[in-house]
This record gives C-alpha cells, sequence and structure tokens, in this order.
C-alpha cells in the first residue's frame, strides 16, 4: 500500500506556503492530488504522519456519502425500485452495447476517424461520445447483468482514452465548433461521470486508485470550466457547464482553489437566471425544451446545495420556483404543454410531456398545484439525483387544479387563450416573440398558433431533431399555422452550424410587433403584426378573438401597392368540404374542427411530409385582402357546422344581426344582444348608428340601458356614435382591445 510520506513536511505548514494549484492541462498523479487538499483536510486525514491511498479514497467515499444526492451505501436497494419502475433494462442494454460496439474503450477524441465497423464517425456522433451519455447505460447494464469487470474497466480506460488524448492534444477544440471540453459537452461528462462514480463506489473492480482518478479527472475538468468561463455567455452550454462546476466545488470542496469554482459558477448561473429567464417567467430562448433544460440545470445545484446546507440566494429560489409556474400557465388542459420553437424530445410530436418537470417541481417546494401535473415517477434520469426520501414523497402526491385563465407571457412573446382545465376544454396560445439577442431556437411561426380541444391538438405545431435532413423545413413557415405571402417563408438565409451537428438557424426572421391584448367575460383579444414580408412591400396584421368557450375567430389582413397571392397555412388532416371555403378534421372518437372562411377564398392546396398534412387556403392576385376564418371545435358528427348550409355556429348566426352594415366587405357573427362586426364603415341599429373614419373592427353588446363597444381592430379607430332622432353625436378615439361604455 502506497504511502505519501511528503505530507509530513506540510501538516503544520500554512495554507499559503503551498503553491500547488490545480491544472487543467493535464490530469494529476495521486501524489499531486494529495498536495492539493487544503491543510485542515491533510491533518484530518492522516493516519499518524502518513496518508495512504486507501486512505485517501476512504475519505473521498466517506464524503460522497455524506454529500451526494443519496448515499451510496444505499444504491443496491435503490436499483431494483428503479428497475420496477422504469423498466429500462432493455434500453440500457441496447444503448450500452450500441456505445461499445463502435467504439474502443481507449478511442481517440479528434476527428477524422472511424467506428469499430470502419464507418467514419460524424460531429454528431462526436459530441453525443464526448458528453457521454451512453457511458451511464454501460454502468447500470453492468449492475443488470452479472457484474462482469469489463464493464468497469470500458469506463476507466475510456476515460484513461480523453486523459490520454488532453496530454497530447489530440482532442476536438472549442474553435473547431466540436470543442470536448467545450462548457456543454464537458458539463454533460461531469454529471453522467459523477453519476457513475458514485453507483460504482462498492465494487470491488473499482479500486482506490481507480476512484481517485476519476476524483483527479473531475478536477482537471473543473479547473477548464473555471478558467474558460470568466466572463458571461449567453446560452445554455454555458449554464449546463456552471452548473457542473458548482456540484464539483460542492463534492470536491475538500481542495484547494474549489472555493473559486463556487463562488465564479454561482456568479455567472446568477447572471443566466437573471438574463435568461424574462421577468414574466419563461426561459429566453421560447422552448419548452429549453426551458426544462434550465430547470434541471439549476435543480441539480439547488437540491445539492440544500443538501449540503449551503445558502442559496432568495431570488434565485424564486426565479427557479417560477420555471415551473410557468410550465403550469402554458400547459395543455390534458397536463401536457404545446410544441414551441426548437423543442427536440421526440421529433413530430405533437406536445411535450411536462410531468417529469412537474414531479420535480413538485419534491422541490411541495406545491399541490405542480403535483397536479406530477406522476409518481421523475425522468428516469433524475432518478439518481433524488434523495431516498424524495423518491418516498413521490408515494402520496397532493394534487390541486390550477385556476389561471387566459393570460400573456409579454416579455417571452406568448398569449394564452383558455376555457379552463377540464381534459377536454379548449385552449390556443399565439406566438409573438424573438429574443434580440439570441434567437437561434426560432421558428419559422411569427404570430402562428396553436390549439387543443376535446383532447385533441387541432392545430399543431412539431417537435424536431437537428440531426435529421429535413429539420429546416420544419423549422419554417409551411409547418406552421401562419399566413404567408407569395412563395415567400417567414425564415430566411437558413445556415447550418459549422460544427456539422445538423443545428442551423435563421438570419433573417420576422420582427414582431404586439398590437393587443385583452381579455373579458366575452372574448380573448390579441392582435399584431410582423415585417416578414416588407421585402416585398407587404403590410401584414392578425387579428386573433376566442368567443369565450366556443370558437376562435382570425383575421390575418393584407395590404401591398402591388397584387399578390395571400396564404394560409393550416395543420393537420383535412378534407375539403362543398369548395375550400370548409376544412374539416374528425378525430378518432368523432370529435373534430372546422375551418370556416367567412370572406370568398379561390383555392385550397394540399401538401405533406413524414406523416404530417397541411392545407394551403389562397386568396389570389390582390392588393388587399382580409381571411375571416373561423376556427369551430366540435364533439359528435352531428355538431358539425352544416357543410351545405352554413348559416348558424352554435346560437351565432352568420351575416345576420339586429344591426344593418355598410362597408364592401362588411361582416357579422350575432347571437341575441351581442355581435362581433368585421370591416364595417358603418353599423346601424333602432337607437344608433356607429360610424367609422375607416372600417371598423368591433365587438358590441347591448343591454336594457347599455351599450358596449370593444375594439377589435389593429388600428386606434375614432368613431361617431350618432343617435336616432333627438341626441347629440359623441366621438371617441378606441385604441386595439379597449372599449366605450355609452348610457341611453
Amino acid at each position: 500500500m502506497r504511502k505519501f510520506v511528503f505530507v509530513l513536511i506540510f501538516l503544520g505548514i500554512g495554507e499559503n506556503a503551498f503553491s500547488q494549484l490545480i491544472v487543467s492541462d493535464r490530469v494529476v498523479d495521486n501524489q499531486e492530488l494529495v498536495g492539493l487538499l487544503k491543510a485542515d483536510i491533510r491533518k484530518q486525514i492522516a493516519s499518524g504522519n502518513e496518508i495512504s491511498e486507501s486512505d485517501l479514497a476512504e475519505y473521498f467515499r466517506q464524503k460522497f456519502s455524506e454529500r451526494f444526492f443519496y448515499d451510496y451505501q444505499s444504491f443496491a436497494q435503490r436499483l431494483p425500485h428503479y428497475n420496477a419502475v422504469f423498466n429500462k433494462q432493455e434500453d440500457h442494454a441496447k444503448r450500452a452495447l450500441d456505445h461499445m460496439g463502435k467504439y474502443a474503450d481507449s478511442t481517440l477524441w479528434k476527428l477524422p476517424f472511424n467506428y469499430l465497423n470502419g464507418e467514419p464517425v460524424n460531429a454528431y456522433a462526436l459530441r453525443h461520445l464526448a458528453r457521454q451519455h451512453k457511458m451511464v447505460d454501460i454502468a447500470l447494464h453492468y449492475f443488470n447483468t452479472d457484474k462482469d469487470p469489463k464493464y468497469i474497466q470500458y469506463f476507466e480506460n475510456q476515460m484513461g482514452s480523453l486523459n490520454a488524448a488532453l496530454e497530447t492534444g489530440e482532442y476536438e477544440k472549442i474553435e473547431d465548433g466540436n470543442g470536448v471540453y467545450e462548457a456543454f459537452r464537458s458539463g454533460y461528462r461531469i454529471l453522467n461521470w459523477l453519476w457513475i462514480h458514485n453507483m460504482f463506489l462498492n465494487e470491488p473492480e473499482y479500486s482506490d486508485q481507480d476512484q481517485l482518478t476519476t476524483i483527479a479527472t473531475l478536477l482537471q475538468h473543473g479547473q477548464h470550466l473555471y478558467e474558460d468561463n470568466d466572463r458571461f455567455v449567453p446560452g445554455n452550454h454555458q449554464t449546463r457547464g456552471m452548473s457542473s462546476l458548482a456540484m464539483l466545488a460542492i463534492l470536491l470542496r475538500d481542495f484547494r482553489g474549489t472555493d473559486l469554482w463556487m463562488d465564479r459558477s454561482m456568479l455567472r448561473l446568477k447572471e443566466h437566471i437573471d438574463k435568461e429567464v424574462n421577468d414574466d417567467g419563461f426561459q429566453f430562448e421560447r422552448t419548452v425544451h429549453y426551458h426544462m433544460s434550465d430547470i434541471n440545470n439549476y435543480y441539480y445545484v439547488y437540491q445539492l446545495a440544500k443538501l449540503n446546507d449551503i445558502p442559496i440566494d432568495q431570488a434565485w429560489e424564486e426565479k427557479l420556483r417560477g420555471l415551473f409556474t410557468t410550465l403550469v400557465k402554458v400547459a395543455y388542459p390534458d397536463r401536457t404543454a404545446p410544441v414551441l420553437q426548437d423543442d427536440t424530445e421526440i421529433p413530430w410530436a405533437e406536445k411535450n410531456d411536462i410531468s417529469g418537470a412537474m414531479t420535480l417541481g413538485y419534491l422541490l417546494f411541495e406545491d399541490p398545484e405542480f403535483g397536479y401535473f406530477a406522476t409518481d415517477k421523475v425522468d428516469d434520469r433524475v432518478y439518481w439525483f433524488l434523495s431516498n426520501d424524495q423518491i418516498k414523497m413521490l408515494e402520496n402526491i397532493q394534487r390541486k387544479q390550477p385556476t389561471y385563465g387566459s393570460l400573456s407571457f409579454d416579455d417571452t412573446g406568448y398569449f394564452i387563450m383558455r376555457e379552463g382545465w377540464d381534459e377536454e376544454d379548449k385552449m390556443m396560445i399565439v406566438s409573438a416573440g424573438l429574443d434580440e439577442d439570441k434567437p437561434d431556437h426560432q421558428h419559422g411561426d411569427m404570430l402562428g398558433i396553436q390549439a387543443i380541444a376535446n383532447g385533441h391538438v387541432i392545430l399543431p405545431n412539431y417537435q424536431v431533431r437537428y440531426s435529421l435532413e429535413d429539420y429546416g423545413f420544419f423549422k419554417n413557415s409551411m409547418v406552421k399555422n401562419v399566413a404567408l405571402v407569395d412563395d415567400q417563408l417567414q425564415g430566411k438565409n437558413y445556415t447550418s452550424n459549422r460544427g456539422g451537428s445538423g443545428f442551423g438557424k435563421f438570419k433573417g426572421l420576422p420582427n414582431p410587433e404586439v398590437i393587443a391584448w385583452e381579455t373579458n367575460d366575452h372574448f380573448d383579444f390579441f392582435a399584431g403584426r410582423h415585417d416578414g414580408f416588407k421585402n416585398i412591400g407587404v403590410t401584414y396584421t392578425r387579428q386573433v378573438i376566442f368567443v369565450n368557450d366556443e370558437f376562435w375567430i382570425v383575421k390575418d389582413d393584407f395590404n401591398s401597392e402591388n397584387q399578390h397571392n395571400y396564404k394560409q397555412v393550416w395543420q393537420g388532416h383535412y378534407t375539403v368540404e362543398n369548395g375550400p371555403g370548409l376544412l374539416r378534421s374528425f378525430a378518432p372518437d368523432a370529435s373534430g374542427h372546422d375551418i370556416l372562411q367567412l370572406m370568398d377564398v379561390d383555392t385550397v392546396m394540399s401538401d405533406g411530409t413524414r406523416g404530417k398534412q397541411w392545407r394551403v387556403i389562397v386568396k389570389e392576385n390582390q392588393k388587399d385582402f382580409s381571411f375571416l376564418t373561423v376556427i369551430y371545435p366540435y364533439k359528435g358528427y352531428s355538431n358539425r357546422l352544416d357543410e351545405n348550409s352554413i348559416g348558424r355556429i352554435n346560437d351565432w348566426k352568420v351575416g345576420l344581426s339586429e344591426w344593418e352594415l355598410e362597408g364592401d366587405a362588411a361582416n357579422s357573427l350575432s347571437s341575441d344582444s351581442s355581435t362581433y362586426v368585421f370591416d364595417a364603415t358603418a353599423i346601424k341599429g333602432q337607437k344608433f348608428t356607429i360610424q367609422a373614419e375607416g372600417v371598423l373592427d368591433v365587438f358590441i353588446k347591448r343591454t336594457e340601458n347599455q351599450l358596449f363597444i370593444y375594439s377589435l381592430d389593429s388600428e386606434s379607430q375614432s368613431i361617431t356614435l350618432i343617435p336616432k332622432g333627438k341626441g347629440k353625436k359623441e366621438r371617441k378615439t378606441l385604441e386595439p382591445g379597449s372599449r366605450w361604455v355609452v348610457d341611453y
């Protein structure tokens, strides 16, 4: 058994006299590792006047037992529970054998090189090798089989091959776009290796020397992250790296220099949570996927700090809680979430599963509103970063249905129109935001909408995957519920990143302007515009109205000095009913939705790919035109619109009301004393005439002694109220979304 006798010299000497520091360009040996310990820790470990290899390894086993998310000595009890809950044994075996069949344990870390079968490794694969995700599968496969030592040896040798590549410089650098030590990849590798290290601590094959090599390697990784992140860099890559650096600083705080790691990592993380979680609570990249990814990044640090009695800034904690609250607010009534921008978990899926994240939120904050979305299990990866007490909490989750109604994320640019929280209730989300600093994950869906009704997504968006050839296509406007002009798409100048992973972004995207957002007892109203077609001289606005608890009205308004073909794109599988003015889609349970055009349109085109379809409604050769569209969900065939004679939508009469309308394109929907009016120059009633300077979009509600006039326009409108018979004219300028109450 080796002894580090030289430690005797330093046991009584002050810390400043010891000049050795953690280095980032190589992995230190055991003797140097002892020299990196803080003076009081060296004294604590020393057995007599010496520190042996076994002393050092035993010390850190004890510290991991105390400091890690769970005590490694309980692993043998946790594994059967994990297998029973998740039943992932076959998945782990498949992924483990796939990795070992592709890469030698002493693999290369710099392109070009080949898989074991002779085929070339591409940049995307190298990035995943660098993250070491499947090394966890190898570790779990070891425990789920006969504990063949070759699996532990494979882990040790692959780590050793990276350490060797580090010393020779034969690894992908950050400037190449695929940096093996880039913050995101290095951060994930640290997380995975910590996970594996804790699992292996009881295994005889994982010797004292092996354990200390892992610790030394993690120190080198931590120092590299510390040195390479001396300034704020926007985006989740640095956040992932700083999360792992903070974990190392907590777990390995026995080494000199790790206090600096803690200070820097927490400073960077605070900068990220302050700058990249908008004031409205949404992660700045505007995707559910990256929003939940950031939750995980902050969770690991928050949880580990709590377990180790390390104080967390209260504002930091409140923002973390707010990330979970945001998922509640954006959730569909069936407890999933819409697909927003670069959501990448399940390509082509039309929803996001948020149950794992919300279960985590419940475990952290014990909020029954979070519990409403929770299940009896978290994500299978996160399971290994829960305490044993938290796992027991999953047996009795407290649940409370949320009460949020229609609401807006003003900073992020999402607007939620919600009927309620019963599973068959309706909800729509309007996308009207663009991050000015890093819109890399933004899709061509400005003013796009998604909707759910009767438990089915009726206006879907689709998840993507960077490595798929048609990723750029699925990122753009043909697979969104948007309005277009001619052959223009919103996303322009698509370019792939230099690393070759498949990820790409648009250099040009429309700039949105939110004009109005109003919710009341009668309707929800959104109005916005974007400049996506200014290059061809077209101005465009979209108005969306949720006639409360019934249906939506969408108005797309185009104006130009030249003729263009104006289009609406609707995602879904549709039939054309009695001409292009009515599209119909049915779900297997006989619920469905109709898309009805209240203005004449010319043609409808069909297209699709990857099992997805969409219809394009076209009005040809127009200078100015407005689509006026009703999206009507229903349940049961008999509740559909009558395709042969569409005069009613539920209790709403189409084109008929107590008001007489003037205007070439004037139209209305009316029910009892409520009327929606569009493109009218004058609205004449029994007691009043409402006169507009231009064309007017309004909602009118008449009571026994009052008249309510709500502007549904996209511009300020000056209107004059002219009473019949005696009475004085009244004039008022209505801003979009505002109202005028008139007594009579």
